[in-house]
């Protein structure tokens, strides 16, 4: 308890520091425990940030600046972002393309099935849920369209619902429906992953053999004759990065690569190709894996904290329901589609769900469950199509019901 005080007795921004390395500790420890072999793995450091966000981050926004704090958690979730999205471009660089070709027909198809799917449940809780709530058409539709982006845990989604509504009243709206669904956007994908394999009683080094099988076609690349800048491989690392980020801030008609988008795009590039003249453009594996991971915390944190709060300010039992059936109907479709129409592997089937649902934690989930990194070119393939059919149809369900 002395202990306990003596943290909250802290003032203004090392009350900041000392609250995100808190979270990471103990959500690690929540994510190692096991139950019938799921466990929540990084994604403890989610519902620790949840948890956090709901009970401090009034106390944290009164000490230093509602403002400031808002800013702060906002670089932790772009940070991580940022690094993991780009790790995983890395990571799946080498194999993507060849496995984007073989099976692009199943990627395009697959991602808009899950996209689709969930646009249309959105849209039929729209017009069900429409004569049981006591906001105005603008604004439950909003708010439905709000809780869509969160069920897929879409940024890029979200901004497009917001740019489409017509007042800053509705945006805040479309924030709120957001913040509601999120948090089961992140963990009900999370348990998808690692619950399908064990109802399946999947054989784990079966699996990745079908995987490699399918992905890993090309030859491994001489590296030992290419000059590199660093030991660690960090400046090609943050030269992907620093283009990703420029790449994704273009805009065409309210629509974006993202930062997510624009850096998963440029690290493929890098991973595939490996080398300009003799600079080397890889980094080592273990750089990758621990960008990876700390990339993943990272975004977990700035996310869970302000999610955590907004989740206790506008919490509503209904619209929870309606954010699980947007997250639970299109992951279920997509996998039987993905299963008994296009024949993939089950790997490739859920890191394809992973890149169909937008969402990075799942992601990480299956690596550690699959045992290998290679799952990680099922989500990249999947995940441009996925980013660019939500944004249209958010758009268009704003469009539609409005």
């Amino acid at each position: 308890m002395d202990l306990f005080n003596g943290i909250l007795s802290l003032h203004g921004v090392p009350f900041l520091l000392i609250s995100v390395v808190i979270i990471m500790a103990l959500g690690y420890i929540l994510g190692r425990v096991t139950i019938k072999g799921v466990s929540l793995g990084t994604a403890g450091v989610f519902i620790m940030a949840l948890l956090y966000g709901c009970f401090f981050y009034k106390h944290l926004s009164e000490e230093i600046n509602a403002d400031f704090v808002g800013s702060a958690l906002k670089i932790v979730d772009n940070l991580g972002l940022i690094l993991f999205v780009t790790a995983v471009g890395f990571i799946a660089g080498p194999n993507f393309f060849g496995n984007f070709k073989k099976n692009f027909k199943s990627y395009v198809v697959l991602a808009v099935i899950i996209i689709l799917s969930g646009g249309l449940t959105c849209a039929g809780c729209i017009m069900v849920g429409r004569n049981f709530t006591d906001l105005n058409n603008d604004e439950f539709t909003a708010m439905l369209t709000g809780i869509l982006s969160g069920a897929l845990t879409s940024t890029p989604g979200f901004s497009a619902a917001k740019d489409a509504v017509a007042d800053d009243h509705l945006q805040g709206i479309v924030s709120v429906g957001y913040a509601i669904a999120y948090i089961f956007g992140v963990i009900g994908v999370v348990l998808f992953v690692q619950i399908v394999p064990k109802l399946m009683k999947a054989d784990m080094a079966k699996e990745r053999k079908l995987l490699v099988t399918a992905d890993s076609k090309g030859k491994a690349k001489d590296t030992s004759k290419l000059i590199s800048m660093d030991d660690f491989g960090i400046m090609p690392f943050a030269l992907a990065a620093a283009l990703g980020v420029f790449i994704g801030a273009f805009k065409f008609r309210n629509f974006s690569l993202s930062t997510t988008g624009g850096c998963l795009l440029v690290a493929l590039l890098f991973g595939h190709f490996g080398h300009i003249g003799k600079v080397s453009l890889t980094p080592k594996d273990t750089t990758l894996k621990v960008f990876r991971e700390m990339g993943l915390v990272f975004f977990l944190i700035g996310a869970g904290v302000s999610g955590g709060a907004k989740f206790v300010q506008y919490f509503d039992g209904l619209y929870f329901v309606y954010g699980m059936l947007m997250t639970i109907i299109p992951m279920i479709l997509g996998f039987l589609f993905a299963k008994y129409v296009l024949k993939l592997s089950l790997l490739n089937n859920l890191g394809s769900i992973t890149g169909g649902m937008t969402s990075t934690p799942a992601l990480g989930t299956l690596i550690g469950t699959a045992g290998t990194e290679d799952v990680a070119s099922a989500y990249a393939a999947t995940y441009p199509v996925a980013l660019i059919s939500v944004v249209l149809v958010s758009q268009f369900l704003i469009i539609l019901f409005s």
